[in-house]
């Protein structure tokens, strides 16, 4: 683990949060040494923090073997340049395990994914979540999306409680985001962080600035960083006319293209780190591979996002 407190690091970062995709080799098992490499190539780059074994990462397809050994090589690769956060799920006794193993490979925090399948109330999310932090030794960001859907006075139970020190949307709605900053702010105030989680964040992330979060997650990072490192860098010196010059240019064409299939928010960006020279195999099931049309129109959009890239230069 690194020695500086995870939520300092994370509070004012100098680049995107870099989410790697998890690499395979020809037979499909873990490929390390490529993994070890794309994450190092992402630190190289500029990213402010790796956030291993998550949802670009396939954390729902890794044996929990798979997963300490990825998030071990995470940290071998960043060296303590920047933290490594790794992710948890499922059931609470299986997220508590997958914390345990997390915090055996170095991990610097967790991200706390939604648990499998069922619809909690507020009170077992509540429950679920600090289970997470007391029994895991690290810290925790909570992330909201799909069935775990968060009250206003739930996320202020969870910025008061100890090791709980973030929470991540990925669910979109601006009005219940809001009134969650409003309410911490109100009760529980103090250096709690917020994320846009929603799939290639840079599309909403004006609007997420404008509530006060400034964080956000960038797939795009992981197979075009230059283009990922121009918008964060637009949005951190409000240059608007370079943040809408690649929205309408790059970010907005590919929202609509990862459109196209279920799980291309995965798919399609394990298939851009392919066109970009580095051989991080394919997803495993049950997602699939991006349709072939889809792939080169994959290619020709990141050519023009280098494009415009130019144009600014």
């Amino acid at each position: 683990m690194t020695p500086a407190p995870l939520a300092a690091r994370l509070s004012a970062p100098r680049g995107p949060l870099f989410f790697p995709v998890t690499a395979y080799g020809p037979d499909g098992s873990i490929d390390l040494d490529v993994y070890r490499t794309h994450v190092r190539r992402g630190v190289d780059a500029g990213a402010a923090a790796v956030f291993a074994c998550c949802g670009t990462g396939e954390f729902h397809a890794l044996l929990p073997e798979e997963f300490e050994a990825c998030v071990r090589a995470a940290v071998e690769a960043t060296g303590g340049r920047v933290p490594v956060v790794a992710g948890a799920g499922y059931g609470t006794a299986l997220a508590v395990r997958y914390a345990a193993l997390a915090r055996t490979a170095g991990a610097d925090g967790l991200l706390a994914m939604p648990p499998y399948l069922v619809v909690p109330g507020q009170e077992g999310l509540l429950r679920h979540y600090r289970e997470i932090a007391a029994a895991g030794g690290l810290p925790v960001i909570v992330y909201q999306r799909d069935n775990a859907v968060f009250t206003p006075e739930t996320v202020v139970e969870l910025a008061r409680t100890e090791g709980i020190i973030g929470f991540k949307d990925g669910l979109g709605d601006l009005d219940l985001m809001q009134r969650i900053v409003s309410a911490v702010r109100t009760d529980a105030p103090g250096d709690f962080l917020y994320f846009n989680g929603l799939p290639t964040a840079e599309q909403t992330q004006l609007a997420y600035r404008a509530i006060g979060i400034g964080l956000y997650s960038s797939a795009v990072f992981c197979f075009a960083p230059e283009i990922a490192l121009a918008f964060h860098r637009a949005l951190e010196t409000e240059d608007r006319a370079t943040a809408r010059r690649l929205l309408d240019g790059f970010y907005r064409p590919f929202v609509e293209l990862r459109a196209q299939g279920r799980g291309y928010a995965v798919a399609l960006v394990k298939a851009g780190v392919r066109l970009r020279g580095l051989d991080v195999g394919e997803v495993r099931s049950p997602l699939h591979e991006p349709a072939e049309d889809h792939v080169k129109q994959l290619a020709q959009l990141i050519e023009r996002g280098y494009a415009l890239l130019e144009e600014d230069a």
